[in-house]
């Protein structure tokens, strides 16, 4: 009779097994793409990581007959409930071979884990948080997943409803083609919020880095301070995101959106470097320097990976120009392609201006939860 363990990762040699997992999972699967493992690395250190400051984890690798055959990470976000007034724990990290019992045991651990700390429901999945890589994939899994965004197999879904967890919320990823994205109502909205508000836009400033990120941490906080589960990002872990992107960041593909000088909003894009890191097969760093230099003239999609407007600004019309700037911009530098990814299935605002876009809805990723 097999049995299955799960237990903490407490040494190094456990901390690489949990880390290396995944490839356990995807090593035959044509859509996945590996991850650096430095970054994974950074993402669990809980000494390190800023994220840590205000959060607390622990992480779980399951076996089977010794051999490993999951992990998970139980995740309490302090940040998260003082912004909510609530006592939501999370999941991360999860994957598991495509047996129930292995799952069970896995989720069961995490749970019991948030639920000794008084939590009382467990959300997921969140790696680690709602500011880093989020939800499960639940369709489009015929298709890699772009950069900063979760992948996972169709089975998923099932280990984790069998297991009690249901929907909490739903996140789109639209695709974008620049044979299709522009309009006369586009144009003609666009104009008309240059011409009637004293917008202006602009690209991101490399030569004054520190100053533009101080800019940007103030709206992008205030920007998304009434979603659906945002939590602000403290002022180490802005910093820290800055310091990581600066090194992939386009200037020209980060619009900045001013009324009177002072800044109001802005869109971040970045080049999808997974069409480059998918043959990265092992997730080494250098060899994933050599496959983005090597295969960097394939990528020719970006990621929107966040556009905002303070709430004041909101119905001006500012992101619908801060859309197109990025647009205009992309295919100046011969990108064919966008992903706006996460939009929250109720953001009527974004979904309409995707929609203005002839965006296709092309993947959709879920928010899980269960009541303790």
């Amino acid at each position: 009779m097999s049995s299955i363990s799960v237990q903490p990762v407490r040494s190094k040699r456990e901390r690489t097994e949990f880390i290396k997992f995944p490839w356990n999972i995807y090593r035959d699967n044509k859509f996945w793409v590996p991850p650096l493992l430095m970054d994974r690395r950074k993402l669990m250190d809980t000494e390190k990581n800023p994220f840590y400051r205000h959060a607390e984890a622990e992480f779980f690798i399951a076996r089977k007959n010794g051999e490993p055959v999951g992990r998970i990470a139980a995740i309490i976000n302090h940040n998260h409930n003082k912004e909510h007034n609530d006592r939501v724990g999370f999941f991360g990290f999860f994957e598991s071979i495509n047996e129930q019992a292995v799952a069970d045991a896995l989720l069961q651990e995490a749970e019991a884990w948030l639920k000794e700390r008084s939590m009382t429901i467990a959300r997921g999945p969140a790696n680690p948080s709602v500011n880093d890589e989020y939800g499960l994939l639940i369709d489009g899994f015929e298709l890699p997943p772009t950069i900063l965004m979760t992948y996972n197999p169709e089975y998923y879904l099932t280990l984790l409803e069998r297991a009690g967890f249901a929907k909490a919320k739903d996140l789109y990823a639209y695709l974008l083609r620049q044979t299709t994205v522009y309009s006369e109502r586009f144009e003609r909205v666009t104009n008309l919020v240059r011409q009637k508000t004293g917008l202006t836009f602009r690209s991101l400033n490399m030569n004054d880095f520190q100053n533009e990120i101080k800019r940007i941490k103030k709206v992008y906080n205030g920007a998304w301070q009434y979603n659906w589960g945002a939590v602000p990002m403290t002022d180490e872990e802005f910093d820290a995101l800055a310091n990581d992107l600066k090194p992939i960041v386009v200037p020209e593909l980060v619009i900045m959106a001013e009324y009177k000088g002072e800044l109001i909003g802005f869109g971040l894009s970045l080049p999808d470097l997974n069409m480059a890191l998918k043959y990265n097969k092992k997730g080494y760093l250098l060899p994933g320097l050599y496959c983005m230099y090597r295969y960097k003239k394939l990528i020719n999609k970006v990621r929107i990976i966040v556009l905002g407007v303070l709430p004041e600004y909101q119905k001006t019309g500012a992101a619908t120009v801060l859309f197109y700037e990025t647009a205009s911009h992309a295919k100046k530098l011969g990108y064919d392609y966008g992903e706006a990814s996460w939009v929250l299935e109720d953001n009527v605002m974004m979904n309409r201006a995707a929609e203005m876009m002839n965006a296709e809805l092309y993947k959709t990723y879920r928010i899980y939860e269960k009541q303790l």
